[in-house]
């Protein structure tokens, strides 16, 4: 059995409550530098995967997300009314929706490429230590997956 300690309950040493608290330090960071595109954290996800590859089926953009259509959902339809992207019915398959960026959000990823450096600017960290978290990261992803 693994020893987790005097106290295996203690709030502090809980690798949940730190992920929880991190994961929202981290993404207030993003808040001031996603609001002048008028994006949330979650639509910022969506524009990333987009950006990677556009064309893309909801269904694919959930699973590149983590995340069930129906979750997708509104943040597509804000999406396209800020004029980022369009959501279209395939001619072959009416059951799938094709989400496409626009010429806009093709244009918002030039600005978006500096979001990353100011974000490890504003945690004070080295680029190495986050490549060592974000390995960490991933392997507690594939763990649970």
């Amino acid at each position: 059995m693994i020893d987790l300690g005097e106290d295996p309950l203690k709030l502090d040493r809980q690798v949940c409550f730190a992920l929880s608290v991190a994961s929202r330090s981290v993404i207030a960071i993003y808040r001031p530098l996603l609001e002048p595109y008028g994006l949330t954290h979650p639509q910022y996800l969506v524009m990333l995967a987009l950006w990677e590859q556009s064309p893309r089926s909801v269904k694919e953009l959930g699973a590149a997300l983590r995340h069930e259509p129906a979750t997708l959902s509104p943040l597509l339809k804000r999406l396209e009314a800020l004029g980022y992207l369009t959501r279209s019915r395939s001619r072959s398959d009416e059951r799938r929706l094709t989400v496409e960026l626009t010429g806009t959000g093709r244009a918002l990823r030039a600005e978006a490429e500096k979001i990353p450096y100011k974000v490890v600017e504003t945690l004070g960290m080295e680029v190495a230590e986050l490549e060592a978290l974000h390995g960490v990261l991933s392997r507690v992803i594939a763990a649970t997956a």
